[in-house]
């Protein structure tokens, strides 16, 4: 039998599973994971992959026995513990099938834990795909070595998503018209969040350790429209940021802002 670890053109193999993982598990891989490695990978008996669930670390398998349409895998040994990301979610206003692959692929490399997709008013797209959309997760998840898949939330309405918003994590609305604090300096040294005189969250340092709890909300292509930008200028956890003299299309607003708080506040550094 072979002793080969599986590579693809990107690295290793690595897939994301449903099972328990620990020394000794068998894993049975989904229909596809199993086509993928019969047929494309050439998998035989011998073969190692890593796996992850998001919950047991990463572990090396080995693949234990095949046939024309099935595979088992059994875990052998933990390369690394289970760790999460920092606690960053992105709100964003769905876009365009291609743009929207590209924003949650690249938003799950760049670390964000939750991706809420939000219908605004100028929002063209009127339906989302969760399946293809945590499918893009999943995959750019194994790819990227992350051990967690982002939570891929079903969308919300503007009006929704704020009625039920959590007091206590902060909103950064990238608005790009009006007077806002430039996003670095917003998560260098955010302002205290107040509702009725009574501090919510204190202002805390980027060196922190554990930064608080924190959202990024972008728009769609033709932005927020007056009455969006009112009413999340007039709550207590909102804070307007601008990322930069220029405007962004929406894909690469999401993507900027995510790069800029990871590397101030995030596992970046």
């Amino acid at each position: 039998m072979s002793d080969n670890e599986l590579t693809h053109p990107g690295g290793k193999l690595r897939l994301f599973v449903g099972d328990p993982l620990r020394a000794g598990a068998c894993v049975v891989p989904d229909e596809q994971q199993t086509h993928y490695l019969l047929h494309v990978m050439r998998a035989k008996p011998g073969d190692r992959v890593n796996l992850f669930n998001g919950a047991d670390g990463e572990w090396v398998a080995r693949v234990t026995g095949t046939s024309k349409r099935s595979c088992s895998l059994e875990c052998e040994r933990q390369l690394r513990q289970q760790s999460g990301e920092p606690d960053l979610w992105l709100c964003f206003a769905p876009i365009k099938k291609t743009p929207a692959d590209y924003v949650v692929q690249k938003a799950t490399e760049l670390g964000a834990a939750v991706l809420q997709p939000v219908f605004t008013r100028r929002t063209i797209v009127t339906r989302v795909n969760l399946d293809r959309m945590r499918a893009n997760a999943i995959e750019a998840a194994e790819q990227s070595e992350r051990l967690t898949v982002p939570d891929c939330r079903e969308p919300l309405s503007f009006d929704k998503l704020l009625v039920g918003w959590p007091r206590d994590r902060r909103l950064f609305f990238c608005d790009e018209g009006g007077e806002a604090l430039p996003f670095p300096d917003a998560v260098r040294n955010p302002p205290p969040l107040v509702e009725g005189g009574e501090v919510i969250v204190s202002a805390s340092p980027a060196r922190e350790v554990s930064p608080e709890p924190a959202a990024i909300f972008t728009g769609p292509e033709g932005g927020f429209d007056e009455h969006e930008r009112e009413a999340l200028r007039a709550l207590p956890f909102v804070t307007p940021v601008t990322l930069g003299p220029r405007i962004l299309r929406a894909d690469t607003a999401a993507l900027a802002a995510l790069t800029i708080w990871q590397s101030i506040k995030g596992d970046w550094r």
